[in-house]
C-alpha cells in the first residue's frame, strides 16, 4: 500500500480537458480579433461609447464583485464542493461590511465583511462536508438564510441612525482611488481621437488606470494569486486532488476534510469581499437587494472560464461590460452591439461549416441574419432589452461554451472519511 505523503505524483494530477487547450498566443489572438471587430462596429455605427474610457472604467468596477464571487466558487469546486450559496455569502459581506464600515472605517468594514462571508462558507462546509447534505440544497438554504438574517438585522442596526433606515445603512467613508498620472491622460486623449483599433485599445487600458479603487487593485491581484496557489504549490495540489479523487488523496495521507473545509471557508471569504465591494466601493452604503444575482453570475463566469482563474476573469469582464451598458448610453450602445453580435454569429456559422458541422451552422447563420435584420430596421433597443442584456449574455455564453467544459471529477460527490478502505 502506498504511504507517500507527497502528492507530486502523476496518478493525482488532474486530467487535461478534452480537446485542444487554449494557449496564451491563441487567446491573445482571439482578444485582438474581438477588439478589431468592435472597432469596426464603432466606426460604422458611430457609437463611440462602447469603447471609451468611462465605459471601460465602469465595466471594471462592475466586473469586480462578479469576479470575486467566481473566484470563491472556483476555490470551493476545485476541492469538490459545489457552492450555490455564493449569493448568500455576498449578501452577508454587504451587510457586515457596511455595518462595521460606517462605525470604524472602510478597511475595518472590509475585514468584517470577509469574516461575514467566511461564516456563510463555514455553515455550507458543515452541512455539506460533515453531514453530507446535497450541495445544491445547502447552497439554496444559505442564500435564503442570509437574505432573512440581513432583513431582520438591518432595522435593528440602522433604523434611527442618521443616514440609515430599515433597508439602508448610513454612508461609509470612501476608500479612495488612484489614477496613474501622465499615462491616464495620454490614453484618454488617444481614445478621443477615434482611430481604428488604437483608440479602442487606449480606451480599454485607460479604464484600468483611471479612478481605480484600491479594493479593485486587490481584487485583480487575487486572480494570479489564486492561480499560483492552486497550481504551483503543494497546498494547491492537495486541495485540487480532493476535488478530483478524494479517495486517492486520502490514501496518500491528505486530510480531505481539512482541505475541503479550508476551500469552502476561503470561498465564502472571497464572496464576502465581493459583497463588501458593492456596499463600500460601488455604493458607499448597504442597500437591501444590492447583490441582485451577482453570486449566480459569478458562478456562471467560473463555469465559462472552465474552472480556471484566467477564463473566469475574462467571463467576469464580459458580464461586467454588458452590465455597464445600463449606466452609460445603454440603448444606443446595445443597438450597436447587435451588429457585432450578427457579425460574430456569421463568423461562427462559417467556422462550423469549415468543421463540417452543417446541422449547427444553419441555425447559427439564421440567428445571425435575424439579429442583423433587427439592427438594420431599428435605431435603438427598448430599455427592457438593455436591462436584460447581462443575463442574456450569461445564458448564451454558457450555452456556446458547454462542449469544452470539464469540471473537477469529484465535484459535488459525497465523501466519507475512510470510504476507500
Amino acid at each position: 500500500m502506498t504511504t507517500a505523503t507527497d502528492l507530486n505524483q502523476p496518478t493525482l494530477q488532474p486530467a487535461a480537458p478534452v480537446g485542444r487547450r487554449l494557449t496564451l498566443p491563441v487567446l491573445l489572438l482571439i482578444i485582438a480579433g474581438a477588439l478589431a471587430l468592435t472597432s469596426i462596429v464603432r466606426i460604422i455605427t458611430g457609437a463611440d461609447g462602447i469603447t471609451n474610457v468611462s465605459q471601460m472604467s465602469t465595466a471594471l468596477e462592475l466586473a469586480v464583485p462578479i469576479g470575486l464571487a467566481g473566484l470563491g466558487g472556483l476555490w470551493a469546486e476545485r476541492a469538490g464542493v459545489v457552492n450555490i450559496g455564493l449569493e448568500g455569502m455576498m449578501i452577508l459581506g454587504t451587510w457586515f461590511g457596511a455595518w462595521a464600515g460606517y462605525q470604524w472605517g472602510p478597511w475595518t468594514g472590509i475585514l468584517v465583511g470577509i469574516i461575514g462571508g467566511c461564516v456563510g462558507g463555514l455553515l455550507h462546509a458543515i452541512v455539506t462536508i460533515t453531514f453530507n447534505v446535497n450541495h445544491i440544497v445547502s447552497g439554496v438554504a444559505i442564500n435564503i438564510l442570509a437574505l432573512g438574517a440581513t432583513r431582520y438585522l438591518a432595522p435593528l442596526a440602522f433604523e434611527g441612525v442618521q443616514g440609515g433606515s430599515a433597508k439602508q445603512s448610513p454612508p461609509v467613508e470612501s476608500l479612495g482611488d488612484f489614477t496613474v498620472p501622465g499615462l491616464s491622460d495620454v490614453l484618454i486623449d488617444l481614445n478621443r481621437e477615434g482611430w481604428f483599433l488604437i483608440s479602442d485599445i487606449a480606451g480599454l487600458l485607460g479604464g484600468l488606470v483611471t479612478n481605480v479603487s484600491w479594493l479593485t487593485l486587490i481584487a485583480v491581484a487575487l486572480v494570479p494569486a489564486t492561480w499560483w496557489i492552486l497550481w504551483r504549490t503543494p497546498f494547491g495540489l492537495r486541495l485540487r486532488s480532493c476535488g478530483e479523487n478524494p479517495i486517492a488523496a486520502e490514501s496518500l495521507g491528505v486530510n480531505v476534510y481539512k482541505y475541503k473545509y479550508l476551500a469552502v471557508i476561503i470561498s465564502g471569504g472571497l464572496a464576502g469581499l465581493g459583497g463588501v465591494f458593492l456596499s463600500i466601493v460601488a455604493n458607499p452604503f448597504y442597500l437591501e437587494g444590492q447583490v441582485s444575482g451577482r453570486g449566480y453570475i459569478g458562478l456562471a463566469a467560473m463555469i465559462f472560464g472552465n474552472w480556471m482563474p484566467g477564463g473566469l476573469a475574462i467571463g467576469a469582464g464580459l458580464f461586467g461590460y454588458t452590465d455597464s451598458l445600463n449606466l452609460r448610453g445603454g440603448s444606443s450602445n446595445v443597438h450597436a452591439l447587435l451588429l457585432l453580435a450578427a457579425i460574430l454569429l456569421v463568423i461562427g456559422a462559417i467556422w462550423l461549416v469549415v468543421k463540417k458541422k452543417y446541422v449547427a451552422a444553419v441555425p447559427t447563420l439564421a440567428v445571425g441574419v435575424l439579429v442583423f435584420t433587427w439592427y438594420a430596421l431599428t435605431d435603438e433597443v427598448p430599455n427592457q432589452v438593455v436591462a436584460a442584456t447581462p443575463y442574456v449574455i450569461t445564458l448564451l455564453v454558457l450555452a456556446l461554451s458547454a462542449q469544452r467544459l470539464r469540471m473537477p471529477r469529484a465535484n459535488g460527490m459525497p465523501y466519507r472519511k475512510g470510504q476507500g478502505k
